[in-house]
């Protein structure tokens, strides 16, 4: 067989190539999967405190949005929603933490972009939020539109994104503006609040938070302008791709279970009753997806059942700041979520 394959080699009518194709690791022995087991938890950076999305109660727990996405991961992976250990980190950090290994995991309301993906040796695993870029006034101001606010002074997060754009638009427009930017969002917060600056500008979520937790949120007001697109996607280390599926289909179990009709309360009940196909696959019963990641059969019925599914994870965090879903509906209802068949 040797000879024959190297005689057509010769002949120009077939490619040398090793005989047995070079397969990447599969998810069971993924170095990431098992540090994370053997640790017991999984560190997950948030943002020290963004209103529906990554806030500390009280109590010392985490809610939010993203917290969720942590959860769902140590759900799959543990069987328990509970084993995560929540790292706090500014917009300046959170990349660095991902990199250096000090977090397993990021969740902490990301941008994906070229530029991050290509340059910082990080795997965003998908958009969990649909976002976009947007500016905040008084109501009394007077502002309608981003057009009124040439020669405005703009609060902006130091070295994000944000910062960035707000430059190209303003630039590509000829409006002046004096930005005011600090490193910490809560800085940027306080800053437009107590008038430092004549707008606040923010993915639309943020802008959202900081609103509804001030004293009167009707004497601010969003401009109609949405000048960007921000896909927020949690995100973990280039090189494993196995513990990148991981956390990436912990997601989309969230997503897929609101298109199945399986909720926290329905789940369990269902896995043992239904006869859909697509459901049986989902909680285990047929195809052993969950092997194919390293994890057991009911790795989707444990997320589901301890997190909830997308719906309401949002209608538990993201709806009481008073953000409608909008694009963040399923595909089938008009919106852009949508996962890629779990089969």
């Amino acid at each position: 067989m040797h000879r024959v394959v190297a005689a057509l080699a010769a002949f120009g009518l077939l490619a040398l190539a090793p005989l047995a194709p070079s397969f990447a690791q599969p998810a069971s022995s993924s170095a990431m999967l098992a540090n994370v087991k053997a640790k017991g938890s999984v560190r997950c950076g948030v943002n020290p405190g963004l209103a529906g999305f990554s806030f500390p109660n009280r109590d010392g727990s985490w809610q939010g949005l993203d917290v969720d996405i942590c959860r769902a991961v140590a759900a799959a992976v543990f069987g328990d929603a509970r084993k995560v250990q929540y790292v706090p980190l500014s917009a300046k950090d959170r990349f660095t933490a991902l990199q250096t290994g000090e977090i397993d995991l990021l969740a902490r309301n990301a941008t994906w972009t070229l530029a991050r993906n290509a340059q910082l040796g990080i795997t965003f695993v998908g958009t969990n939020f649909y976002d976009g870029q947007a500016f905040m006034v008084k109501a009394n101001s007077g502002t309608k539109s981003v057009n009124d606010l040439k020669g405005a002074s703009v609060c902006v997060i130091q070295g994000t994104s944000t910062e960035k754009t707000l430059a190209d638009y303003f630039s590509s427009r000829k409006m002046a503006y004096e930005p005011v930017s600090f490193a910490d969002a809560d800085a940027v917060a306080q800053a437009y609040l107590g008038g430092r600056c004549d707008a606040l500008t923010s993915d639309q979520s943020q802008l959202t938070a900081v609103r509804s937790l001030t004293p009167d949120p009707k004497a601010h007001v969003i401009l109609p302008e949405i000048i960007t697109k921000e896909p927020l996607s949690p995100a973990v280390r280039n090189g494993d791709d196995g513990w990148a599926n991981v956390v990436r289909w912990s997601f989309y179990a969230m997503v897929e279970a609101e298109e199945l009709g399986l909720s926290s309360k329905t789940v369990v009940g269902m896995a043992g009753t239904s006869t859909d196909p697509a459901v049986q696959r989902f909680v285990g019963k047929i195809d052993s997806l969950g092997p194919m990641l390293g994890l057991d059969k009911e790795w989707a019925v444990r997320i589901v059942e301890q997190v909830g599914n997308y719906a309401e994870s949002y209608d538990r965090n993201i709806a009481p700041i008073g953000l409608a879903r909008g694009v963040n509906r399923l595909w089938r209802d008009g919106g852009y979520l949508v996962t890629p068949p779990v089969r």
